[in-house]
């Protein structure tokens, strides 16, 4: 068991972004991996410049593992992902595929429906996103229609990348697909899913406790 791994996320958020905090995707990769770890947290208040040293962009997560020191979600993923084949097969062709499919997650599924959904946010009748969206989930509907996961015939990190951010509910129910929607189901379905979600809302509950009422 690894005991040098600290996932760094905040240390309350309200309740819209709970559950869906990236610092799951980390969590969940530890718990898939029986990887041990730590949650050390950094305030929300000044959230955008309190930890510029250790993330340019001022996000959460970021990772520790021993001397080395990482941000952005997906690196840290791929990081763990290296650490255990329960993640990533170790032959070439598995490997290959795993990675492949982390990337695309990032940037041809995630970089499009974050920015679809923002817009959405605006109320707006006709969102400019709506069919970039919707041709990036149709062609992942169709490979998800032909095989049970993305990569090597198993669960690897790829499939907890993809299926996190088909969860959003704004993109769970966008259109019928039933090939996705089985997908999504089944991924996190799995215990070690559960457990990251259930530990990531137990979290920032227990931060409610020491935050001053409002008024």
């Amino acid at each position: 068991m690894d005991n040098d791994l600290t996932i760094w996320t905040l240390d309350w958020v309200p309740e819209g972004p709970r559950g869906f905090v990236r610092d799951l995707r980390l969590r969940w990769a530890c718990e898939e991996a029986g990887l041990a770890y730590t949650v050390r947290t950094i305030p929300f208040e000044g959230r955008e410049t309190n930890h510029l040293s250790r993330q340019p962009f001022g996000q959460v997560p970021y990772l520790d593992d021993g001397e080395l020191k990482m941000f952005e979600s997906g690196a840290g993923l791929l990081h763990l992902a290296r650490k255990s084949e329960k993640l990533m097969p170790r032959d070439p062709v598995g490997e290959a595929e795993t990675m492949q499919w982390m990337i695309a997650a990032l940037n041809s599924v995630e970089m499009v429906t974050v920015p679809w959904w923002f817009l959405g946010l605006s109320g707006a009748k006709d969102n400019g996103l709506d069919g970039w969206v919707q041709s990036r989930l149709d062609h992942l509907e169709v490979v998800l229609s032909d095989r049970e996961w993305l990569a090597a015939d198993r669960f690897t990190a790829a499939d907890l990348l993809t299926a996190d951010i088909l969860r959003i509910p704004k993109v769970r129910s966008y259109g019928e697909r039933p090939a996705t929607e089985n997908y999504v189901a089944r991924v996190t379905d799995r215990p070690s899913f559960r457990k990251a979600h259930a530990d990531q809302l137990a979290h920032f509950a227990a931060a409610d406790e020491q935050r001053p009422a409002a008024g």
